[in-house]
C-alpha cells in the first residue's frame, strides 16, 4: 500500500487552504439582481463590499451659485473667450469655478492659466481645455442616442483630478523577445485594458478608434463560407466585452440575452444605449483625442506616443450609469448643453509658453450619430453580436 498518497492528500489540502486564508482571499458577499425573465439565467451580480466605495465616488457635487443669464457677455468682457462667448458674466464666472474644482482644485485657475496674463493660451492645458469644453458640448447635443437627458460635464471623467482615472492607450508592453514570441498577436499577457485578462491587449484600438466589425456570432456548427471571422476576431471581441463590463461593472446580462446572444430582438434595450456609446467613443477620441496630439506632452501620452484616449471607464468609473444617472445639466445647461463655436485650430502651430493666442481655424467634421431607432443599427435584425 502506498501509504504516501494520503499523506500528499493532505498536504496538498492544507497548502491550497493557506493559500486562499494565507493570502488574505476572502469570498465577498454578492448582490444579485434579476435582469431578464425567470429561466434565462439573466442576473446581474454585484460585490456588496465594493458597492459603498462606488457610491462615495460617483457623488454628483452642486452648482457653487445659481448664476443669473442676465448681464453682459463673457465675449465682450474678457479676451481670447473663443467657446464661451455667449455666457452672462456670471455664468462664465460661475462655470470657470466649477471647472476648477472639477479638474484642478489644488492647482487652481493657474493649471490653465497663466496669472499674468489670463487671456493667453501659452498654457497648454488652457488649448486643451476649450477643445475637451467643444467635446463635451457635442456630446449633450449630439449624442442624445447615449447619454440621453442627464448628459455630461467635465466632473463626468475627471471627478476633480487633471487626468481621469481611466483612459487607454496603445499599449505594447512586455516587448516580445524574439523568435516564437513575436507572433503572439498581442495576446497571452496581462491585458490592463481588458479586463486583466490574457485576451488580445490592444482590441481598444480596433473598436473604439478604429472601425472594426465586432460581430463574429455564427448560427451553424461548421464553416459555411458566410462568416469569416474566427476564434482570433472572437477573442479580440471578448476584449472589448471585458473592457466594458470591467468599466461599468455589470456583465453580459445587462445587455445581452442569455438565450440568444446574437438576436437584437431578444436583447434588453441597454443593448442599443451600448452600441451608441461605441460609436460615441470612436467618434470623441477621432475627433477631440487624437486630434490634439501635438499640443500634449509626452507626459500625456503612452508608451508608444499616442495620446491617453476616451474609454467606456472614463465616464462611467465601474457603475452601469456615470454619478448613478444624476444629471448636472440643470445648472450649466447654457454653456454645455449647446454648442458654442465649432472652428478647430491648427494645433499643429501651436507653440507652449509661446503662443498667445491660437486663433481658431476650420469648421469641425464631427461624425454624425446613427439614428437612435433599433432599425438604424446594421445587422440589428440579423444573427449579429456586439
Amino acid at each position: 500500500m502506498n501509504l504516501w498518497i494520503p499523506f500528499a492528500a493532505s498536504a496538498g489540502t492544507l497548502l491550497a487552504i493557506a493559500s486562499f486564508v494565507g493570502a488574505g482571499w476572502d469570498a465577498p458577499p454578492v448582490q444579485t439582481e434579476q435582469v431578464g425573465y425567470r429561466g434565462t439565467g439573466m442576473f446581474v451580480h454585484r460585490d456588496v463590499e465594493k458597492q459603498e466605495a462606488l457610491k462615495a465616488a460617483n457623488v454628483a457635487p452642486p452648482a457653487p451659485w445659481e448664476a443669473s443669464p442676465d448681464g453682459d457677455k463673457a465675449g465682450t468682457i474678457y479676451e481670447n473667450v473663443q467657446v464661451l462667448g455667449d455666457l452672462s458674466d456670471d455664468q462664465f464666472n460661475q462655470f470657470m469655478a466649477s471647472i476648477t474644482e472639477w479638474v484642478a482644485p489644488e492647482a487652481g485657475c493657474n493649471y490653465c492659466h497663466n496669472p499674468e496674463n489670463l487671456a493667453s493660451d501659452e498654457v497648454y492645458t488652457k488649448v486643451v481645455a476649450r477643445r475637451m469644453i467643444q467635446m463635451t458640448q457635442t456630446i449633450n447635443t449630439d449624442w442624445n442616442s447615449h447619454v440621453g437627458a442627464t448628459g455630461a460635464t467635465c466632473y463626468t471623467c475627471h471627478r476633480g483630478q487633471a487626468v481621469p482615472v481611466s483612459y487607454w492607450y496603445k499599449d505594447m508592453e512586455p516587448k516580445p523577445a524574439g523568435n516564437m514570441t513575436q507572433n503572439r498577436a498581442g495576446q497571452n499577457v496581462v491585458a490592463k485594458f481588458a479586463g486583466n485578462s490574457s485576451l488580445p491587449q490592444n482590441a481598444l484600438m480596433d473598436y473604439l478608434l478604429n472601425d472594426k466589425p465586432i460581430r463574429v456570432h455564427t448560427l451553424t456548427a461548421l464553416p459555411s463560407g458566410t462568416n469569416p471571422a474566427g476564434v482570433k476576431e472572437t477573442e479580440g471581441t471578448w476584449s472589448l466585452m471585458m473592457h466594458m463590463s470591467e468599466s461599468l461593472g455589470a456583465n453580459c446580462m445587462t445587455c445581452h440575452n442569455s438565450r440568444a446572444f446574437n438576436d437584437w430582438d431578444q436583447s434588453p434595450p441597454q443593448r442599443v444605449t451600448a452600441w451608441h456609446g461605441i460609436q460615441m467613443t470612436r467618434a470623441l477620441n477621432l475627433t477631440y483625442m487624437e486630434g490634439l496630439t501635438p499640443v500634449f506632452p509626452d507626459t500625456r501620452k503612452g508608451p508608444e506616443g499616442d495620446v491617453f484616449k476616451v474609454g467606456c471607464g472614463t465616464c462611467h468609473n465601474g457603475v452601469q450609469k456615470p454619478l448613478y444617472g444624476v444629471s448636472m445639466m440643470d445648472a450649466y445647461r447654457d454653456s454645455l448643453g449647446k454648442k458654442g463655436a465649432t472652428d478647430v485650430p491648427d494645433f499643429s502651430t501651436y507653440q507652449p509658453g509661446t503662443t498667445q493666442t491660437l486663433a481658431p481655424g476650420r469648421q469641425s467634421a464631427i461624425p454624425a450619430p446613427a439614428g437612435t431607432a433599433l432599425a438604424a443599427i446594421p445587422g440589428a435584425q440579423k444573427s449579429a453580436s456586439d
